[in-house]
């Protein structure tokens, strides 16, 4: 294996090194480390693109679940933040292409926090990557370990929302509730969810 070259890098950027070889050894403290530390940023990217609270804090989330997934593919050859915010901005692409959103910031690029800019990879929806349509077959294990800690009414609508990928339109004629409703308990799930994290981090 080739030896890492630690003079390339910021300090953060060496700890989230380690992080991730905590997290693939099978350490859910580091995910939820990496999630804490990263969950704000991601957010902000995301909400300047989409300009849709619900939909960037679910894009968010959808975010951390693919890179989590795919976090054993994952290669020093650039900080995790650069390849972190790479995922999201194509999978909110991704999101902005199936509404047909028009938007001129997909056209922007983001600094990540070694002053390296990060393009946006805008994919040819029509040749699916298949590494990409790998990673919608897996399911998130470090997920769903939180879903699981959420109360019953909660959990159900997690698993239509992120796991079998349903619109809100979708969840609310499956459970037979109002829209509005269906939008406000996922907003609540979310955040219980990311508490949940956090807290677990906090008392390492």
């Amino acid at each position: 294996m080739e030896e890492l070259d630690e003079s390339r890098f910021s300090s953060k950027a060496l700890e989230d090194f380690k992080l991730i070889d905590m997290a693939i050894g099978g350490d859910d403290k580091a995910y939820a480390k990496l999630l804490t530390r990263y969950r704000r940023p991601v957010f902000h990217m995301i909400l300047k693109m989409v300009r849709n609270i619900d939909d960037a804090e679910d894009l968010t989330m959808e975010s951390f679940s693919k890179a989590f997934r795919s976090l054993h593919k994952f290669k020093k050859d650039f900080t995790f933040s650069t390849w972190l915010f790479r995922i999201a901005t194509n999978n909110t692409i991704d999101h902005i292409r199936k509404r047909k959103l028009h938007t001129l910031s997909i056209d922007n690029t983001y600094t990540d926090d070694d002053g390296q800019s990060v393009g946006m990879d805008v994919q040819d929806k029509n040749n699916p990557d298949p590494q990409e349509e790998a990673i919608r077959a897996q399911k998130e294990e470090i997920i769903q370990e939180f879903v699981n800690m959420l109360p019953g009414k909660y959990q159900k609508l997690v698993r239509l929302r992120y796991f079998h990928e349903l619109s809100y339109e979708e969840i609310a004629e499956e459970i037979e509730a109002p829209l509005g409703t269906v939008k406000a308990q996922l907003h609540r799930a979310r955040e219980l969810m990311f508490d949940l994290i956090k807290n677990k981090k906090d008392h390492l």
